[in-house]
């Protein structure tokens, strides 16, 4: 005989199948979504090629544009100074005068020299005539004729001896004023007056430089130097027919102008490696004095359609090679080593080893390994800082 169920049983068997029912549709839907809950989000930064200019920060010193170390050229006793010493001071100005007494009289000297020179040019000239007529009418022989002409001669170059010694006079006495061999800014005086000076000594008197212009000779590691010429040879790099440099002092302001670069020497320096190039600045207020120590800021040229990665997503293994993780189409992370040139701001210039479009993870590196699939939860065209050192 078939025993029927009482309402109370029946409630409870109804709500048991819910119940049932209610957790198979949270297992299914739990395990329908068990993929998604697995996947990592990453940040990513997707690579697009720009131009950006080069700079470099180098170490700098000053060098004066001209420099002229004045000496003595004569013998003798300073009689007066006649500039103000860091004034200045035009070429040609007169900076001393060395005492002149005995350069004149030597001049006097010459000068009469030169007067008794001329007259016995005179009588030799006129002795020779009257020989040369008595020789043709045989009255004399050719032996006195020839003696008159050689003595007429003699007397002739005389003369140009006498000459010369006159005009060494004149040049010596001139040098006893001792003048500015260029325009500049004058130092300090090594003599006074009283002082004794020689000719071509070793000391100096005084020293002149010209401040405006003035050179900026920069050291620039050869390494750096031979890889931007290996760029203009690719054509990579567009050329500046004068580079522009600025400059940092040495209280950390920035100073005002902006110079050009004109030549890199030929020659590395053994013992650092480095090639001084050499900048042109211009200096009206003599702000820039020679000898400072200053950083130069140089325009190296424009590099086009270069790739830069952000520093974040690269890493360096122990033998100092980089490498980055990408996503790829299929939303996996794939690892890959690449080549980086040097730091632009905040990124690397790539050498080799990334592409345009491809997306570089920038966050959550910590988080994934190759072949993980990942959920991208940044992705935009970022440039990364273009700013150069």
């Amino acid at each position: 005989m078939q025993r029927l169920l009482s309402l109370p049983q029946i409630f409870i068997l109804s709500a048991v199948f819910v119940l049932s029912a209610c957790q198979q549709n949270e297992d299914a839907a739990a395990t329908s979504s068990a993929p998604d809950a697995q996947k990592v989000s990453v940040n990513v930064v997707t690579l697009a090629p720009q131009s950006i200019t080069l700079t470099r920060t180098l170490p700098a010193r000053t060098v004066a544009y001209r420099k002229a170390e004045v000496r003595p050229q004569v013998n003798g006793i300073i009689e007066a100074r006649l500039f103000e010493e860091g004034a200045k001071v035009e070429a040609g100005q007169q900076l001393y005068q060395i005492e002149p007494a005995l350069y004149k009289a030597t001049l006097a000297n010459a000068e009469a020299e030169l007067s008794r020179a001329k007259a016995a040019l005179q009588t030799a000239q006129s002795r020779e005539q009257r020989y040369k007529e008595l020789m043709n009418d045989n009255a004399i022989s050719r032996q006195d004729y020839d003696d008159a002409l050689a003595t007429y001669l003699q007397a002739q170059a005389e003369i140009k001896v006498q000459q010369a010694a006159v005009s060494s006079a004149k040049t010596n006495l001139s040098y006893t004023r001792v003048d500015a061999p260029i325009s500049g800014r004058i130092g300090k005086s090594n003599v006074t007056e009283g002082a004794l000076v020689t000719a071509q000594q070793a000391g100096v008197m005084t020293t002149i430089h010209q401040l405006d212009p003035i050179f900026i000779d920069i050291a620039q590691p050869s390494k750096e130097l031979l890889q931007l010429r290996k760029q203009m040879i690719s054509q990579s790099r567009n050329e500046e027919s004068a580079p522009k440099v600025k400059l940092t002092l040495e209280d950390g302001s920035e100073y005002p102008l902006t110079g050009e670069l004109q030549f890199a020497e030929v020659n590395v320096e053994p013992t650092t490696g480095d090639v001084v190039l050499r900048a042109i600045m211009p200096n009206p207020n003599n702000l820039l004095l020679p000898g400072m120590f200053v950083r130069a800021e140089i325009n190296q040229g424009e590099l086009e359609n270069v790739i830069l990665a952000p520093q974040k997503g690269v890493t360096f293994n122990r033998e100092g090679n980089a490498s980055v993780l990408l996503v790829n189409a299929n939303n996996q992370v794939e690892a890959r080593q690449i080549q980086v040139q040097r730091a632009i701001g905040d990124s690397w210039l790539i050498e080799s080893g990334l592409q345009e479009g491809e997306q570089l993870i920038t966050a959550g590196l910590q988080k994934v390994s190759p072949g993980a699939n990942v959920h991208i939860d940044q992705n935009t065209l970022q440039t990364p800082g273009t700013g150069g050192q």
